[in-house]
């Protein structure tokens, strides 16, 4: 059998919004799976009506929903929850990412969902889980990030921590949710066969609970066990553009711009060779890494005086990279789209959206030797698969899908 992608043949069903959820069933769309994603009438997603949006149309929706079918229903109605519960019975994997409690009252918590379909794969994703103290709070990206003591480690020590400007903690937990229902999905295939309490061919379906705030603690690589090992005595704090244990790591100014450069062990050996400056490795002020943090000051006047004396950043990094220091220029967004190794690799992607025409988007991060070449996808209109889902999927008549219409359950965009 030939398949079109990695997960060719996997259902999913998404009730999704905003950025995190739709992250991780963009990717399973990406790598081939039925994606239907379910609307709440009359507007839908939210995020279609983020910037930039062009004759209705938003950049923002067609990023995160790549791939997808639309079906946009009222939810509240008993003839909405008969098609939901059709759809649950068909599907492989439900997603929601509704604040705790909402799907729930929506009638299609996991109890509900176990009991229709006993193989079925559940994933909610919250800002704070399911369970604890704080699961009950509206929250988003930059709330469950204050709460994980990340805020707190950006930005200047004397100054207020910034606002970051991208969802790490929406994508980041995408991502791991993905991670879990792939694992999922693979621990049914393992229980398929029957045995107690199965049905023969079916696998072991189950509920995951995947939180922003568990992603964003599980990012402290030194933070936490530093702490807590040293007693307390270590505090973690904002650093500003430099790392906070080891020295040179961090952002320095160069001539035009900025370069990141990181120098671990015996790189920094490297850097004063690249620097021309044999004689630093042993100056007693750098001599090793304790040496170089008490006197990061005059370690960054030394890097960024040589940077300065080039020609060019560009020079600066040659000399860096021909000593295999790890380093990069602090690229704009700008930059990034057009820097031909992201657009090779397809990291940037362009896509030709049937309302919004061409544009760049971030591409996959997955990539499968199998499956080398991208599937052709593209984003849907409000309700553009509402008929032929419930006619597919369901096996509803035309004239039972008209009388939904007819009658406000099922809403489209006009087009």
């Amino acid at each position: 059998m030939a398949y079109r992608h990695v997960l060719d043949g996997i259902r999913v069903l998404d009730f999704t919004q905003f950025i995190a959820g739709p992250a991780c069933t963009r990717l399973m769309a990406e790598m081939g799976a039925d994606v239907i994603k379910l609307e709440h009438a009359p507007g839908g997603d939210l995020c279609r009506g983020l910037p930039v949006v062009r004759d209705g149309r938003s950049g923002y929706f067609v990023q995160h929903n790549q791939g997808k079918r639309s079906v946009c229903l009222d939810m509240r109605t008993e003839a909405g929850k008969a098609v939901n519960r059709d759809l649950v019975a068909w599907a492989d994997v439900v997603v929601e990412n509704f604040s705790p409690g909402v799907i729930d009252r929506l009638g299609f918590g996991w109890d509900v969902v176990h009991a229709i379909n006993p193989s079925a794969i559940m994933c909610s994703i919250s800002a704070f889980g399911q369970s604890g103290p704080l699961h009950q709070l509206v929250g988003f990206d930059y709330i469950a990030q204050a709460y994980a003591g990340v805020t707190s480690m950006i930005g200047e020590p004397d100054g207020p921590p910034p606002v970051v400007g991208l969802a790490i903690g929406d994508v980041g937990t995408g991502i791991t949710a993905l991670a879990a229902i792939n694992g999922a999905l693979f621990y049914r295939e393992r229980t398929r066969g029957g045995g107690e309490g199965r049905e023969a061919g079916q696998g072991v379906g189950q509920y995951l609970d995947i939180s922003l705030v568990d992603f964003y603690f599980h990012c402290h690589e030194i933070n936490v066990q530093a702490h807590t090992l040293s007693q307390g005595e270590i505090q973690p704090n904002r650093t500003g553009r430099y790392h906070p244990l080891v020295a040179p790591i961090g952002v320095f100014k160069a001539r035009d711009g900025y370069l990141m450069l990181v120098a671990l062990g015996d790189q920094w050996a490297r850097v004063c060779k690249a620097m021309q400056r044999p004689d630093l490795v042993e100056d007693p002020r750098f001599v090793d890494n304790e040496a170089r943090m008490r006197n990061q000051q005059a370690l960054t006047e030394l890097i960024e005086g040589w940077l300065a004396s080039l020609p060019s950043d560009a020079a600066g990094l040659e000399a860096l990279e021909a000593e295999r220091v790890p380093c990069a220029p602090v690229l704009s967004v700008a930059d990034a789209v057009k820097h031909p190794h992201m657009i090779e690799r397809g990291t940037v992607r362009q896509i030709d959206d049937r309302g919004l025409g061409t544009f760049s988007i971030p591409g996959t991060p997955l990539n499968f030797s199998e499956f080398p070449d991208e599937l052709a996808l593209t984003a849907p209109w409000l309700g553009e698969h509402n008929r032929s889902v419930l006619a597919e999927v369901i096996g509803m008549s035309a004239a039972e899908i008209e009388k939904l219409a007819a009658d406000g359950v099922l809403h489209a965009e006009r087009r």
